[in-house]
């Protein structure tokens, strides 16, 4: 097998993996209530359940992509996927609610693992700087494809089969990773001791200094981190029922806090610490994973008060909701298979700002919802809109986020990146629905939460067109040959300046492309 068709494979299983991580978020959004029902849960059930497998998710990632960088990516990999296979299994056999809310922990725990360790791989199958973020774009518009694919498909095998069933489509990409993550090239200090694939050039110990130090795990930062990020993250779930002055709310969020501000404190005195103080100072970076946070927020958003608007409000059933995001689904394909070459071509500054502008006016125009609003009028242009939108400030704030990166820290990176697509949602959507509340009529609250995030992503697309475009983003043309990007941050040039000297041309590039886009 020739090594661009071994990479292509290899990108196609890791990119199946990533999207089917972010479908397990997605597969009890709209049948919950068929849960709840066949468990009798009460609301804080229900609520505990539908947050159980982000929380676990969220709060481990930085974790993992330290298990990443010090263990290996294909390792890591193994061991986020045979957790993943084994929760899901339990989950789609679980005879009652305590079982089936422990295994959507585990379920995300070993998402956590898995989602950092992927990257990567990714990192080790293209090496070169250009190819590595055109993979990244499409990485990008990969997790936004599993978020609507689960929530289209989840009502419609609900209603047809039982919920149970979707924890098979989970189980059976675990079983495939892990029959074939021996064909992976190995990634980190245990590369060079296994034969089943070549040694990594991302090896961390590479990076760690002439004794090939592997990194410290600092135990005590993912503590602080994971205990931080899982309270802050249950008050804010929490807080769209029982509001802001309940003690169960107010109490996990103060704890919360003050366990992040101690892992603040903690990194900057730790030698190996878990998130480096600096990694986020970079301007480029944070803003990416700003518009990461947004983007993930609006089309959650979308997803949940639409889902609602439309079962509770109009009285259409599971499957005639999920029917209703087929379009959705139609837009997103070939908006993710456009935003690589838009990227390639123009540079992932201006892709990424005008793709949020674009899923924020498609929010815009559902904060005119009425109880009324028909679907081909007041529903579908946003439904258009929004992932168009999407797909572009993912896959453009992906390669932003993860560009410049040391490769001894790439599992840290990705790590990042998925804490920032899990937090976004949670934390806005509780803001979100708080407004809501405010207002005398469910509809109008709906209304008034659309108006906000839209709002915010037009403020994030600002905040993007300020970034400033490195050389290597300037537009490829026919008199102008491209030049493979070089990171963007000091770190990276030093790092990586050897592999950015080749040139490539226009077409060369739009040919290159294809092993990439959806």
């Amino acid at each position: 097998m020739s090594d661009g068709t071994a990479g292509r494979s290899g990108f196609a299983l890791l990119g199946v993996v990533q999207a089917v991580l972010i479908f397990t978020i997605m597969i009890l959004t709209v049948p919950l209530p068929l849960v709840a029902r066949e468990f009798g849960l009460g609301p804080s059930g229900v609520l505990l359940l539908s947050a159980a497998y982000g929380l676990s998710f969220s709060s481990l990632l930085l974790l993992g992509g330290r298990l990443t960088d010090r263990y290996g990516g294909r390792r890591t990999l193994r061991w986020g996927l045979a957790l993943l296979g084994v929760a899901s299994l339990v989950c789609g056999l679980a005879p009652d609610y305590p079982v089936l809310l422990a295994s959507r922990f585990v379920q995300g725990t070993g998402a956590a693992l898995a989602a950092p360790a992927a990257v990567a791989v990714v990192r080790v199958l293209y090496p070169e700087p250009a190819a590595y973020r055109r993979a990244m774009a499409t990485w990008g518009g990969l997790s936004v494809l599993g978020a609507t694919v689960g929530s289209v498909v989840s009502g419609a095998v609900a209603a047809a089969v039982s919920w149970r069933w979707l924890f098979a489509v989970p189980v059976l990409v675990a079983l495939t990773g892990l029959a074939r993550a021996g064909s992976l090239p190995a990634v980190g200090p245990a590369a060079s001791a296994d034969p089943a694939g070549p040694a990594d050039p991302a090896d961390p110990a590479a990076s760690a200094g002439p004794a090939g130090r592997r990194p410290a795990l600092d135990l005590r930062g993912a503590a602080l981190a994971t205990a931080g990020v899982s309270a802050t993250s249950y008050a804010l779930v929490g807080s769209t029922e029982r509001g802001w002055t309940t003690p169960g709310v107010y109490g996990p969020l103060l704890a919360g806090l003050a366990l992040l501000l101690a892992f603040a404190a903690a990194e900057r005195r730790t030698a190996d610490p878990l998130l480096p103080p600096g990694f986020l100072a970079d301007r480029r970076r944070g803003t990416a994973l700003a518009a990461v946070m947004a983007t993930a927020a609006g089309t959650a958003l979308t997803f949940v008060l639409l889902s609602l608007y439309l079962q509770q409000e109009r009285g259409w059933s599971a499957a005639a909701t999920s029917a209703a995001f087929l379009p959705y689904a139609a837009v997103l394909l070939p908006a993710g298979r456009l935003a690589g070459p838009l990227i390639a071509r123009y540079g992932p500054v201006p892709v990424t700002a005008g793709g949020l502008a674009t899923a924020g006016l498609g929010l815009g125009l559902l904060a005119g919802l009425a109880p009324d609003s028909g679907y081909a009028t007041g529903l579908l242009p946003a439904l258009l809109l929004v992932p168009a939108g999407a797909a572009a400030a993912f896959a453009g704030a992906a390669v932003l986020a993860t560009g410049g990166v040391a490769p001894g820290r790439t599992g840290l990176a990705a790590g990042v990146f998925n804490t920032a697509m899990e937090l976004g949602p949670t934390a806005a959507l509780a803001a979100l629905m708080a407004l809501a509340a405010t207002r005398p009529s469910v509809v109008g609250g709906y209304a008034a939460a659309f108006a906000a995030a839209a709002a915010g992503l037009a403020l994030t697309a600002v905040a993007v067109a300020g970034l400033p475009r490195t050389t290597a983003e300037a537009p490829a043309t026919a008199d102008a040959p491209a030049t493979a990007d070089a990171p963007a941050t000091a770190e990276a040039r030093t790092t990586t300046a050897p592999a950015v000297t080749r040139t490539t041309t226009a077409p060369e590039r739009t040919t290159r492309i294809e092993e990439f886009t959806l």
